[in-house]
C-alpha cells in the first residue's frame, strides 16, 4: 500500500505490516503498540497454534514414545500432551522446524528436514492470508483501532506473489532494515545461540552441497546442526536483504533499526512512519 503523508495522517484504522529479519525488534516494537490501541496479529503465534498444531504435537508424542514410562501413559490415554504456545513463547514451533544433521546431535535427516520446511512454508502462506479477517476481527469483535502483523522473518522468500498483493491491499508494509552495526550484532547472536531457520529449498541444497564440500562430508547425518545454522546465517541474512528492500520498494517503505530505536510509543511510531512515507512516497 502507497500512501502519501496526508492520507496516512488521516487514516482512521490504521493498518501496518513489519517486515524483517528475526531480531531486528518487529516483536518488540508490536508488543509497545498493542499496549492500548494496537492488535498484536504474530504470525509465528498463527503458524503454530492453528496450522502447525498437530504437526507440532505429533513430533512432541513421537519423542514421547521413545521413553517407556511415558508410552505405556500415553498408550493407555492416562496422560495428554498440549502445547503451550504464546505470543511470547514460540520454542515448540522452533523445535518442530528443527535443525539439519547429525541424530546423536538433534538434528533431523534431509527428507524430514524438507518435510517440516514445506510444513512452514505452507502454514506462513496461510498465516499472511488471514491478515485481512484478522483486520476485521481486530476491529469488530475486539474494539482495537489499528492493527499490527508481526510478520516472520521469512516472509520475504515465500515466492508467492498472491500473498504480498493480499498484505500490500490491506496494510502498508514497513521493512526494518539493519544498520551495519546490528547487521553483525544479529549474526554474533545467531552464532552464541542458533536456532532453527526456514530455508528456500533451492537455497538449502545450493548452501549444503558448498558445506559439505568444504567440510569434506560424504552424508547428511555427519552434519553437526549448530555448527551448520552457525555457517548458514549469514548466507540466508544476506540473502534476505535484497528480498525485503525489493518488497518495500514495490509495496511499502523502510525505516532503520537505529530510527525504530527511538521509538518509546504509538505516537512515536505513527510519527516515524508519517514521516517516512512523506519522505519515500
Amino acid at each position: 500500500m502507497k500512501l502519501s503523508g496526508k492520507e496516512f495522517r488521516s487514516w482512521d484504522n490504521k493498518c501496518v505490516t513489519l517486515l524483517g529479519m528475526s531480531g531486528v525488534g518487529k516483536t518488540r516494537l508490536a508488543n509497545t503498540l498493542c499496549k492500548r490501541h494496537w492488535f498484536h496479529y504474530s504470525a509465528d503465534y498463527r503458524i503454530g497454534t492453528r496450522y502447525l498444531g498437530e504437526p507440532i504435537l505429533d513430533n512432541i508424542k513421537s519423542q514421547a514414545m521413545q521413553i517407556p514410562f511415558l508410552r505405556e501413559l500415553l498408550r493407555s490415554d492416562s496422560i495428554y500432551i498440549s502445547n503451550n504456545i504464546t505470543v511470547d513463547n514460540l520454542k515448540p514451533v522452533a523445535s518442530f522446524l528443527g535443525k539439519l544433521g547429525n541424530p546423536e546431535l538433534g538434528g533431523l535427516g534431509l527428507k524430514e528436514f524438507k518435510r517440516r520446511q514445506a510444513l512452514h512454508l505452507n502454514a506462513e502462506i496461510a498465516a499472511m492470508k488471514d491478515v485481512p479477517e484478522f483486520i476485521r476481527k481486530a476491529r469488530e469483535i475486539y474494539g482495537y483501532q489499528h492493527f499490527v502483523n508481526d510478520a516472520g522473518g521469512s516472509v520475504c522468500e515465500l515466492d508467492d506473489s498472491d500473498t504480498i498483493r493480499t498484505l500490500a491491499a490491506h496494510t502498508l508494509i514497513v521493512y526494518i532494515k539493519a544498520t551495519e552495526r546490528d547487521e553483525q550484532e544479529l549474526i554474533r547472536r545467531a552464532e552464541e545461540d542458533p536456532k532453527p531457520l526456514y530455508y528456500r529449498e533451492q537455497f538449502l541444497d545450493e548452501q549444503l552441497t558448498i558445506y559439505m564440500r568444504d567440510n569434506g562430508l560424504p552424508y547428511v547425518a555427519l552434519v553437526d546442526p549448530d555448527q551448520f545454522v552457525r555457517w548458514m546465517f549469514p548466507r540466508l541474512f544476506y540473502t534476505r536483504i535484497p528480498r525485503y528492500q525489493a518488497i518495500a520498494d514495490e509495496h511499502g517503505y523502510t525505516i532503520t533499526t537505529e530510527e525504530l530505536a527511538h521509538v518509546r510509543d504509538g505516537a512515536g511510531f505513527l510519527k516515524l512512519v508519517e514521516n517516512t512515507v512523506e519522505k519515500q512516497s
